[in-house]
């Protein structure tokens, strides 16, 4: 028996692969595709995922592979008309390092993560089809396709918007179709535009976009609005069709020779209502699909495993209770609920945007689809044990119930009473420092980075704490001292940053001393005062029991 199946290798399925083996958790991954495809769906990570690769230790990878978002470039009736650049405006600061995504294709960030699940000693199993479940008290047995079973203590269903895992647990996918809201997409060979713009041909009676896809000399993303016979159904995707929308939309400008991985999206709005079946999870599109406006699909299946993954490491080796996996649905439910909110927004934008010439897809992208702002303020696992906020009813910018949206990352990070200090379930900001023995700059990314939990203490106040955490949790919990002095790292036992420029400390809100625990996930889970060494044991002690 395994302890862990992963059914789906995309990059939910990947992601989630990666964190277990970092972890040292025994799993297996299956896909059902017989070898791996080069499928440029999606357009590449986002800030908060950027965040979760560095985590993962492959973002120099990803960075390498990828590109810097493109300018758009605008055409009405084959004429150019504007270019835009939707994150001109945008800037890392020290908190948040990554303004913007990075372009890459699908296909290259799930090589990314393949490689690194290899460096584990994982491999995807490929052409492994599941067919049936059950499950017991003690774990689930898998069917496969050739007659096969895998059992696992946990299964977790990665397989997508059709997902197989879904439909055995006879979990329906609710929301609703928009037909009207479809397109015709492929990976084409193209020869005209320049590789520099996502060049974005809009008129009265349809459209056709053209994306580079990175680290290719020809290949482009095509999409676009599809042709319709006398009936008005669409005609099916092919290079012959591809090439006569973009006749009709660019005249002369586009020349296609290949058109592969041909696909008609139609704009689906959907989710599930539990994220949860007994020993059976479900994450990514398997659990939620929606417009791709703002790019929000894959990453908020990378976020779903980031989340899961360390739950299921504490309660599988036992350091944790099995209630801890309770609030993977009670935390993801709602973000996915956000998702669909706010995909479908940023959708009727982009419709109403392009019907004025030098409007585009930059409608659909904001602040909020960045994902920096979202947290789990409203979570059991978020607790406030240092007094300065009042946690008698839910935190601002929770939802009532998991069929509601979160808020917009504003409410996220800020309390209705106007205070804008960090609060427990919001996001880990960074913040540069300096190494206290060395003077060599560092991250508290850096500190963060890894499947443990990170208890920093800031000040003086901070280091008795500190070092007793250190001493009973071992590798568990990574201690640090921030602005302590030298005398934190006394005894070698507690590592210290200094503030030099205060970004620390503004982040996190803290003017005196204080502990913040921050969970595997880069998520803040206790706020605690300097001497709070039992909050601390409570809460480590307290998960899932």
């Amino acid at each position: 028996m395994t302890t862990v199946l992963i059914v789906g290798a995309g990059p939910t399925g990947l992601t989630l692969a990666c964190d277990l083996a970092r972890r040292g958790v025994a799993l297996r991954v299956i896909d059902r595709a017989p070898r791996h495809v080069r499928t440029s769906r999606a357009k590449g990570p986002n800030p908060r995922t950027l965040e979760v690769l560095e985590n993962l230790g492959v973002l120099d990878a990803v960075l390498a592979t990828g590109s810097a978002p493109l300018a758009l470039r605008k055409y009405r009736d084959g004429r150019w008309i504007a270019d835009s650049d939707p994150f001109e405006n945008s800037r890392p600061t020290p908190g948040a390092p990554y303004d913007r995504g990075r372009l890459m294709a699908q296909w290259q960030l799930e090589q990314v993560l393949r490689d690194r699940l290899a460096e584990y000693g994982v491999r995807v199993e490929p052409g492994a089809e599941l067919t049936g479940l059950a499950q017991d008290d003690t774990g689930v047995t898998a069917e496969l396709a050739d007659g096969s079973r895998i059992t696992a203590r946990y299964l977790v269903g990665c397989d997508g918007g059709h997902s197989t895992t879904r439909k055995l647990l006879g979990v329906p996918l609710e929301g609703e179709t928009a037909p009207e809201q479809s397109m015709v997409c492929g990976d084409v060979v193209a020869e005209g535009p320049e590789r520099d713009r996502w060049h974005q041909w809009f008129d009265e009676d349809g459209a056709v976009m053209l994306c580079p896809i990175p680290g290719t000399r020809s290949g482009w993303w095509f999409q676009a609005a599809p042709e319709r016979d006398a009936d008005g159904t669409p005609v099916a995707p092919s290079l012959e069709s591809f090439q006569r929308l973009c006749d009709r939309h660019t005249g002369t400008a586009v020349r296609l020779t290949e058109a592969t991985l041909l696909s008609t999206y139609r704009v689906n709005v959907r989710m599930v209502d539990r994220y949860r079946v007994g020993r059976v999870f479900l994450a990514g599109d398997a659990a939620h699909v929606h417009s791709i406006a703002g790019g929000l699909g894959m990453n908020t299946g990378i976020q779903d495993a980031h989340n899961l993954g360390w739950k299921l490491a504490l309660v599988t080796s036992g350091l944790a209770g099995p209630g801890l996996l309770d609030t993977y649905q009670e935390e993801r439910l709602p973000i996915a609920a956000w998702t669909l909110e706010t995909s479908s927004a940023g959708m009727r934008a982009v419709l109403e945007a392009i019907k004025k010439p030098g409007g585009g897809l930059e409608a659909g992208i904001t602040p909020e689809t960045s994902a920096l702002g979202l947290g789990y303020r409203w979570s059991s696992l978020s607790q406030d044990r240092s007094g300065r906020h009042d946690t008698s009813g839910a935190p601002a910018g929770a939802p009532g119930a998991p069929s509601r949206a979160p808020g917009s990352p504003a409410h996220a990070s800020a309390g209705d009473d106007g205070d804008t200090r960090l609060r427990a379930g919001d996001r880990a900001p960074d913040a540069p420092c300096r190494d206290t023995a060395t003077g060599t700059p560092r991250r508290l990314f850096e500190v963060f980075a890894g499947p443990h939990f990170t208890l920093l203490g800031f000040g003086a106040g901070s280091t008795a704490a500190l070092r007793e955490i250190a001493a009973e949790r071992g590798d568990t919990v990574r201690v640090c001292a921030v602005d302590a002095g030298p005398q934190a790292a006394a005894g070698g036992q507690v590592p210290g940053l200094d503030d030099h420029g205060g970004h620390a400390r503004s982040a996190y809100g803290t003017d005196g001393d204080a502990l913040v625990l921050v969970r595997p996930d880069n998520h803040v889970g206790l706020l605690a005062p300097a001497d709070g060494t039992r909050a601390v044991r409570d809460y480590l002690d307290g998960l899932g029991r």
